[in-house]
């Protein structure tokens, strides 16, 4: 499902124009992704929360050259779902996993 399939479905489902959705989920993000840049976690109840996690510094290897290289400690965005969303993703029989 794409944002432009969330947008079309929250419209069907409220009545509420196409235009005004968008605006709303383009601002919902927004909101998300500045408040997870200066640092801030997101937690929506029932869903999940958006946290920032801290990398720590460590030794990699270039294998084309042979060498080490550092990699700065950093920060990185994350998704950690709420265990009711666990529980109902997994108790649902309508998903098919997909085996390689």
């Amino acid at each position: 499902m794409t944002k432009a399939d969330i947008i079309s479905e929250i419209s069907t489902k409220t009545g509420i124009e196409k235009v005004d959705v968008q605006e709303t989920v383009e601002a919902f993000f927004k909101v998300i992704k500045t408040s997870m840049i200066s640092g801030e976690n997101v937690y929506v109840r029932g869903f999940g929360s958006f946290v920032v996690k801290k990398r720590a510094q460590k030794t990699a290897r270039n294998i084309s050259k042979n060498t080490a290289i550092i990699i700065p400690e950093h920060f990185v965005p994350s998704f950690k779902p709420a265990k009711v969303f666990v529980d109902k993703v997994k108790s649902n029989s309508k998903i098919v996993s997909v085996e390689a």
